[in-house]
């Protein structure tokens, strides 16, 4: 050891790492240029983590999803760039007609590639496109307008099913009745609808829709395990006892019936045939979606199965990392906690196009025990959706003073009255909250103001039970929140007003 030895080990700082964005971006490129795809997908999704709003790294991520065929995934973050981060990256529009051509979706591909050549004549990707051009019309000459037809109904499926899936009911109600109204006989539309309007609350609309897809398509199966899905929710024993015994005699032939059954099977508690049907399928070499391997994992828990329950949501966190925290052994925790804890949940309201929706996401992360987390949270602070109301009604929540918008401090003061009552948020409470902030919305844009926040809850409470079809007169919704019966009345009649 030299001399100087000593002064050096006396002037030698630790110096802290900590990896940005552009590190993971780095290590995510050279896994993709060693076609390590794995490694590469896992270093960019980390990289977008950091810098969400960065284009380059989800465009390349979109690439690297592409790569592994993960098509409808790409196409989102495609889309959101788009949308969103820089509409002016034009290579997305080549990118997304190579997935839609991969997917079958011929008529969105040429969309895409025509946009392409539009906007970038001269670009990187120009005699590529021409070629992906050339090749699509010579598969448009040996189709008739029934299969593209067919190819946009199927885009518009995928399309309300992500809706769906991400929580935006009302907007996955508007897409779902223009695709009705467009295909009066495509069950499938219906029985995602029948699933929309329950989710809000609308449960005799809801059943009122299966109830007329067995009339007109008898023994349609989709139809008879969402009624069954409907009764659980609803604690309606007989008809579950009923409907689960009609159900089990089924022995579908198609894939999709399949899994279908097995995760209705899944999610009522009938967890010995889910995991016969989903885990044959898996051997089968079923290549399924987040839902498929999330059904699985809770039916493999609940039989006992833990080493597989494990292994398959490994696979549900590789495609939505946003469910870490409703694994299957935390299944208690979540029922306690409901919505308020789900943090991924809540940003997926909170980026709807739906003013309800946002003002529901809002309030949840007043009542949240990670309310810190989400306040700090990028994704949170660079939203632009937004409204002049709801940044005030975010402030309000960081400050928890109560000097604001006198009639948004009196509807939050309405939620927390309903709270009360209807805690954790689940998915059928949901709809009270979203029903609630719909009717502000609409009380606000007339002028009307709250004034007695009591008999609103009282009134918002007696209209959601009668929705979802249970029986609550106005007697005792009056009892419950302390006001006259005749009080109930008139703000019902409001209520029903704002909702038409």
């Amino acid at each position: 050891m030299g001399k100087d030895s000593k002064a050096r080990k006396q002037k030698g700082k630790i110096l802290t790492f900590i990896p940005t964005g552009e590190y993971y971006f780095t290590k995510g490129l050279k896994a993709y240029h060693r076609r390590d795809f794995i490694k590469a997908k896992k270093y960019l999704q980390r990289a977008l983590q950091l810098e969400p709003g960065e284009p380059m790294i989800a465009c390349q991520l979109a690439i690297v999803r592409t790569e592994l065929g993960e098509y409808e995934n790409s196409n989102q973050i495609l889309h959101l760039i788009l949308d969103e981060l820089d509409e002016e990256m034009v290579e997305c529009h080549y990118f997304l007609a190579n997935n839609y051509a991969h997917m079958g979706f011929f008529k969105d591909a040429y969309h895409h590639a025509k946009l392409y050549m539009e906007l970038e004549p001269d670009g990187d990707f120009t005699e590529d496109t021409e070629d992906l051009m050339e090749l699509l019309t010579l598969e448009a000459e040996d189709m008739d307008d029934e299969l593209y037809e067919e190819d946009d109904l199927i885009a518009k499926q995928e399309q309300a099913r992500d809706l769906l899936e991400s929580g935006y009911f009302p907007k996955a109600i508007e897409l779902l009745n223009s695709v009705v109204e467009e295909y009066p006989e495509y069950w499938s539309a219906y029985n995602n609808l029948a699933l929309a309007y329950f989710y809000l609350g609308e449960t005799e609309k809801a059943e009122s829709i299966l109830m007329d897809v067995l009339e007109r398509n008898q023994g349609n199966l989709h139809a008879l395990c969402n009624l069954l899905v409907f009764a659980h929710y609803r604690q309606q024993t007989e008809a579950v006892e009923h409907l689960t015994s009609v159900i089990k005699k089924i022995n579908p032939i198609l894939t999709e019936h399949q899994f279908k059954l097995g995760a209705t099977f899944a999610l009522v508690g009938e967890y010995e045939p889910a995991y016969s049907l989903l885990r044959k399928l898996y051997k089968q070499g079923f290549d399924g979606d987040g839902p498929f391997y999330y059904w699985l994992s809770y039916a493999a828990y609940h039989t006992g199965h833990e080493k597989i329950a494990h292994s398959m949501w490994e696979k549900v966190l590789e495609i939505n990392p946003e469910k870490e925290g409703f694994e299957p052994w935390n299944e208690d925790r979540i029922q306690i906690n409901g919505f308020e804890d789900h943090v991924g949940s809540i940003f997926q309201k909170i980026e709807s196009d739906y003013v309800e929706e946002r003002l529901f996401a809002l309030f949840l992360i007043s009542v949240s025990a990670k309310k810190e987390t989400i306040l700090s949270s990028k994704r949170l602070t660079g939203n632009d959706k937004l409204s002049t109301l709801e940044k005030e009604y975010l402030q309000f929540i960081k400050s928890g003073k109560r000097k604001m918008n006198s009639s948004l401090r009196d509807a939050h003061e309405t939620a927390e009255i309903l709270y009360e009552y209807h805690h954790p948020v689940g998915t059928v409470e949901a709809g009270l909250y979203l029903m609630w902030f719909s009717v502000f919305s609409e009380m606000i844009k007339s002028g009307t103001e709250l004034q007695n926040k009591t008999a609103w809850a009282a009134a918002m409470e007696y209209v959601w039970m009668k929705l979802r079809g249970e029986k609550m007169p106005q007697k005792e919704a009056a009892e419950r929140y302390g006001v006259s019966v005749a009080t109930v009345g008139k703000y019902v009649k409001l209520v029903n007003s704002f909702l038409q």
